[in-house]
């Protein structure tokens, strides 16, 4: 089947939806390996549930047979015009869903399928259902463990709540929570953990449920560097929802600096240029974060205007 073959079913699908209540969406990049047993996995598993499914594999443009063998299963599969990234692969499959509610999960055999029924069962409850790798198996490389703890940690100050698992590709979430927050999702892997504090910081509620993390078949396309790319992500989300949690330590560390360079210069006689610019620094500082603040409580949604 050809790639316009394929696309032309997803418009005609679109056109006239089937009457659904979930859809399974896959986001593939080389996984040749892996995709035909990950299809067949979700299709064993939610044959066994009462849900009404579609499944979607939204191929980033692979360099494989990716998009070859998915085609050949009981699935959708869209094809990207490019490699365009992990985010915007997902987005994708949210514009073309065919139901609000929608699971994610990776395409290389490390999440369970048969904990995606668990997701939906909560699915009810929370705005967004996330399988939180905290269960008895979770294989993840010692290397990158410290890491993801301190972004975890960091994270969970910053949205004052706490998230025992940051980016998991696996879980629930409702359509519109995508669309509502699609201006500012990345097209790289930072989609889950954006998604994840966009929720926490606009009120949302987010629910967690454990699952074991197997040992991905094939190369993982994370590279070290991306760690200091998740940071930025982090700290440019908080400074857009919740700035002063970032910018009241940040002042009051440069204050306390310069009140106690300003406190040694008293005994000295001599007030110097350094607690003079601690002191204004501080205020500069929390000044900046009480205008970032009031941004973002007047700050209107700029949803993309996907079709129903």
């Amino acid at each position: 089947m050809t790639t316009a073959e394929v696309q032309t079913q997803g418009e005609a699908a679109h056109a006239h939806p089937p009457k659904l209540d979930v859809t399974i969406l896959i986001p593939a990049f080389n996984e040749e390996n892996a995709i035909e047993a990950e299809v067949d996995h979700i299709h064993r598993v939610m044959r066994e549930t009462s849900y009404a499914y579609e499944i979607i594999v939204v191929d980033d443009c692979s360099k494989d047979r990716t998009f070859e063998l998915a085609s050949k299963k009981e699935c959708r599969v869209l094809k990207q015009p490019r490699n365009m990234g992990y985010g915007a692969a997902l987005k994708r499959g949210f514009r073309e869903s065919h139901t609000d509610l929608v699971v994610i999960t990776d395409a290389d055999g490390t999440y369970p399928a048969e904990d995606i029924p668990r997701l939906l069962a909560e699915a009810s409850t929370f705005d967004m259902v996330v399988g939180a790798r905290t269960g008895e198996n979770v294989h993840i490389p010692l290397v990158r463990r410290p890491a993801k703890w301190f972004l975890r940690v960091l994270a969970s100050y910053l949205a004052e709540f706490p998230i025992p698992d940051l980016n998991s590709g696996l879980r629930a979430i409702r359509k519109h929570h995508v669309k509502r927050f699609a201006h500012i999702l990345p097209s790289g892997f930072s989609f889950t953990t954006t998604i994840t504090l966009s929720l926490l910081c606009n009120e949302l509620t987010v629910g967690y449920v454990p699952i074991d993390y197997r040992k991905r078949i094939g190369s993982s396309k994370i590279r070290p560097s991306d760690a200091y790319r998740f940071l930025l992500l982090i700290l440019r989300v908080m400074v857009l929802f919740n700035p002063l949690r970032v910018f009241l330590p940040i002042g009051a560390v440069v204050g306390i600096l310069g009140l106690g360079k300003f406190s040694y210069d008293l005994t000295k006689a001599n007030l110097s240029d350094g607690a003079v610019m601690g002191v204004l620094g501080a205020i500069l500082i929390w000044s900046v974060g009480l205008l970032a603040d009031q941004n973002a409580k007047l700050g209107v949604d700029r949803g993309e205007q996907w079709p129903e």
